[in-house]
């Protein structure tokens, strides 16, 4: 079963409360709120204790959509990146990723996203992949399809990943390459980039969407958080494709991450295996 997200209002998706009507909304909210920070000047930048950065747009976006559920949905758990995880009651669950792709933001470069996800029973219900620099949109709910539009006023067209089959013929892509040799996995991921027609680095988010929407056949990440991925369990795998670890566990929570059009992912983790745990 399919349906178009227009469809997705609360009377719609009287099963999930209207959570998937909301994912959408929320994504879209938060997107549009970091824009206002986006390539202005005096933009302060902090580092967190990993020595990643992180911006006032991070937490305003996550702030205003913690606010969100907890006037719409008051029991649900929210996780998040920049605040502490709040314990709801309820069998929901909401992972947010305000900006995925910071460095990219704080750069000047579209290509950050706002990733949101939703869990029911732990397991993958929704998740949302906004560009807002874009306007690009990908969002999916189990058993309702993966949907995709270039901008918000264009129509909404279901997202398919591609039917490449071969390693030889893909379009490999990954958030940071210094990070494979960090986990001393450097040999390993010049073995999957030579294995494939041609390797980018449009990572975090904004690879993970052209993989969906058949723009590219892998996106690989040597390390990453839950937020980090959550969302593409669900899209993925309503595109038609694959979401891992690299040890082949359909998990956000393996650390790493591996999405591919579902051909070659076999191929891929067969090459990623050899990378020590």
């Amino acid at each position: 079963m399919t349906s178009d997200p227009n469809s997705w209002q609360p009377s719609g998706d009287a099963h999930h409360g209207g959570r998937l009507a909301a994912m959408l909304r929320y994504a879209v909210g938060a997107g549009e709120l970091t824009l206002r920070h986006f390539r202005t000047e005096g933009l302060r930048v902090e580092a967190k204790a990993d020595d990643s950065p992180v911006t006032i747009a991070d937490r305003e976006a996550e702030m205003w959509v913690r606010g969100q559920i907890g006037q719409d949905f008051e029991h649900d758990s929210v996780v998040g990146e920049e605040y502490s995880d709040e314990i709801g009651s309820s069998r929901y669950r909401w992972i947010i990723d305000p900006i995925d792709g910071t460095k990219s933001f704080v750069c000047g470069v579209p290509l950050y996203s706002t990733l949101l996800a939703l869990e029911c029973d732990g397991e993958p219900l929704g998740g949302a992949i906004q560009i807002p620099a874009l306007g690009e949109t990908v969002v999916a709910a189990v058993g309702h399809g993966a949907w995709y539009r270039p901008r918000a006023e264009a129509a909404w067209t279901p997202a398919r990943v591609s039917q490449k089959e071969s390693l030889g013929e893909a379009v490999v892509l990954t958030s940071q390459s210094d990070l494979f040799a960090q986990r001393n996995a450097g040999e390993v991921f010049a073995e999957l980039e030579h294995n494939c027609w041609v390797s980018r680095t449009w990572g975090d988010g904004y690879g993970y969407l052209l993989v969906a929407t058949g723009r590219a056949e892998l996106m690989v990440d040597a390390k990453c958080n839950p937020w980090d991925v959550a969302a593409m369990l669900p899209i993925l795998g309503e595109a038609g494709g694959r979401f891992t670890d690299w040890r082949g566990i359909a998990t956000c929570r393996g650390g790493e991450g591996l999405g591919t059009n579902g051909k070659v992912h076999a191929a891929a983790l067969a090459i990623l295996a050899k990378a020590p745990t």
